[in-house]
């Protein structure tokens, strides 16, 4: 009886059952892995040394992860609306009253009901911005052009 045919098939069913408890397509690949390596040994008639089945699980696993980064996760659906979960993105291009002047490079404009921080040129309160970017709750902002106000 050769234990590490055993050992291997073992090593893949727990990775397959750790995925499966705790989803995120990681121990998945790993499992493949480990399932490559049970296959290599237990269909090679000589035994391989503990060191060459590591060795081997190491070069599978890397194999495994990239084919999964570069085959798989590369034909995920993107999203129709890129910028939901990054408010600040879904503000570029739009344009709003400083609701506190800009001093010091930094000042305040209010959309909807939230208050955003915002960076640029020193402007009066009531002038008019144009959101050129945003970083967390930061937004960069740029004089507008005439709004016709």
């Amino acid at each position: 009886m050769r234990w590490d045919v055993f050992t291997w098939a073992a090593v893949a069913l727990l990775l397959f059952a750790a995925e499966a408890l705790a989803p995120g397509a990681f121990m998945l690949w790993l499992g493949f892995a480990a399932a490559a390596v049970f296959l290599l040994v237990w269909l090679l008639p000589a035994e391989l040394s503990l060191l060459l089945q590591a060795g081997a699980f190491v070069v599978f696993s890397f194999a495994s992860i990239l084919i999964y980064r570069r085959w798989f996760r590369a034909r995920e659906p993107r999203s129709d609306q890129p910028a939901l979960n990054r408010r600040s993105a879904a503000l570029v291009g739009r344009v709003v009253v400083l609701a506190a002047p800009i001093e010091g490079g930094r000042g305040r404009v209010q959309i909807a009901d939230a208050y955003w921080d915002v960076v640029g040129p020193d402007l009066p309160a009531g002038s008019h911005v144009r959101i050129t970017g945003g970083d967390a709750m930061t937004l960069q902002v740029e004089p507008a052009a005439d709004t016709g106000a």
